[in-house]
């Protein structure tokens, strides 16, 4: 199986975008320092692997089922796309965080860090609804194709997540409480949504 530089680029913006993991990585790093952040990014990676079971039993819908619930499914996914968006402008002081007391073992960070991932509702809809688009409908192997994709998706989650830890842990306050700063990554988040929204409504399986 062949990855398209498109699957690479959206995962690496949907996993860019601040959701419930990068802040709780984030907040570990300002708080715990670089080494705690990496702990609290496996843990958010490894919260993926429920999503991507319950992803690849709809995979397995979506390859045998009509064309009709397949656009539904993606008009579904679109509008929550949209919602995001509209969540990352108007969600304020995104990337500010206070110290977290009796969270600096091991144990603590990766078991609140699967917690936080198990439960983001925006998981498994991406998954379900994103990852079918970059496999092929005439494959022969669409589970092992499935299983290739997830692995990629959870190591630019891993990788992406110790980079934002690692930045917050280095620089502290310094940038994180800047409003200017902030407010520009609100909007380039946004913008990202809604440009997945699009390509979303205008795929094909």
């Amino acid at each position: 199986m062949q990855v398209s530089i498109e699957f690479l680029i959206t995962s690496l913006i949907v996993v860019v975008s601040p959701g419930s993991g990068v802040i709780y990585t984030v907040a570990t790093g300002l708080s715990l320092g670089t080494k705690d952040s990496f702990i609290a990014a496996t843990g958010c990676t490894l919260g993926i692997i429920p999503h991507l079971l319950a992803s690849m039993l709809g995979l397995a819908v979506i390859f045998h089922t009509s064309a009709h619930a397949f656009n539904v499914l993606k008009v579904i996914g679109a509008i929550y796309l949209l919602y995001m968006a509209w969540m990352s402008l108007r969600e304020k002081g995104i990337l500010h965080f206070e110290a977290k007391e009796g969270a600096n073992s091991t144990v603590k960070i990766i078991g609140y860090a699967i917690l936080i991932n198990l439960f983001n509702p925006k998981l498994p809809l991406f998954l379900l609804a994103f990852l079918p688009q970059f496999i092929s409908a005439h494959t022969t192997t669409p589970m092992r194709d499935m299983l290739e994709l997830s692995a990629i998706f959870m190591l630019i989650t891993q990788v992406v997540f110790m980079l934002y830890g690692a930045f917050a842990a280095l620089m502290r306050r310094r940038v994180l409480e800047q409003p200017a700063v902030l407010k520009w990554l609100r909007r380039i988040f946004a913008i990202g949504f809604v440009g997945l929204s699009i390509k979303l409504l205008f795929s094909s399986r």
